[in-house]
């Protein structure tokens, strides 16, 4: 079979329709470029846009963000490189691009007073805020005319994937 197009992929076709869909293989093939056209259409303008320069920022103030919810966990700008997997001079940048937009603030470890911790500023705060409204308007601006049970589903589907990737960098992490 020749390359598909989005145009040979049946929308709404379930297993029972007679209409042959797209083969197992050719739906993980897409996958990874599907994946690529995500990344570059997430500036999507919907209801409260974001500019790229903010975009880029909340990689980094999601980690703090996520790894600090139990409040004996402390981030550092180490663990930033390590999570997004770069280089700790460019994990370095980015805090500080970060601190100098008013986001981040720099702490002292109330575990160790040696080290320096991230946390979010009230104003890193409000654009996580402000990011996660964004992205739930994109997701539904995108699936307007999906089936709700098929918006649900797709959902919980990517958080199962997410929680499948966490687990794999905890492995890799652990050596486990």
């Amino acid at each position: 079979m020749g390359r598909m197009t989005k145009k040979d992929w049946p929308h709404d076709a379930r297993p029972s329709q007679a209409a042959p869909g797209p083969t197992a293989n050719e739906l993980l093939d897409a996958v990874g470029p599907a994946f690529g056209k995500l990344r570059r259409t997430s500036l999507l303008e919907v209801e409260h846009p974001i500019s790229a320069k903010d975009l880029s920022r909340t990689l980094v103030l999601n980690l703090v963000l996520e790894h600090t919810r139990d409040s004996a966990k402390e981030v550092t700008v180490g663990a930033i490189a390590e999570l997004l997997a770069v280089d700790p001079s460019v994990a370095s940048r980015m805090v500080t691009d970060n601190i100098n937009a008013g986001y981040l603030l720099r702490a002292a470890s109330q575990q160790d007073g040696r080290r320096t911790v991230l946390r979010l500023s009230p104003a890193g705060t409000e654009l996580m805020a402000r990011f996660r409204r964004h992205q739930r308007s994109a997701f539904e601006y995108i699936t307007a005319d999906w089936a709700e049970d098929d918006r649900l589903e797709f959902a919980r589907l990517m958080l199962k994937y997410v929680d499948s990737l966490d687990r794999l960098n905890d492995r890799r992490r652990t050596g486990v």
